[in-house]
């Protein structure tokens, strides 16, 4: 679990899996791209610390896509994502494709 906010009324935290749902829709809003499987789980880490993030992701992008326009789109949808829902300020969203699909 992450803590995400402490106030005098208790926490608020969030699940790896929540976490990593918040990221992968976030991708996966861009057309001709998806977060690469792992064999358990998605390529995605997130750290969160002291009110910031930062994430890693491993991406399949449709070939003949425009690779840096994509990565651009998808870095702006997941620091968007996790500013507005995570209430954090986003220091990096590093993206590293690793695939084309067809």
């Amino acid at each position: 679990m992450r803590e995400l906010a402490r106030t005098e009324g208790g926490t608020v935290t969030l699940s790896e899996g929540a976490l990593t749902q918040i990221v992968v829709q976030a991708v996966e809003s861009v057309a001709g791209v998806r977060v690469r499987r792992g064999r358990r789980r998605h390529a995605v880490e997130v750290a969160l610390e002291a009110g910031r993030a930062r994430a890693e992701l491993e991406l399949a992008v449709a070939y003949g896509r425009v690779l840096p326009d994509v990565v651009r789109a998808v870095q702006g949808r997941v620091a968007g994502a996790l500013a507005g829902m995570c209430g954090v300020v986003v220091d990096a969203v590093d993206v590293s494709v690793e695939e084309l699909d067809r």
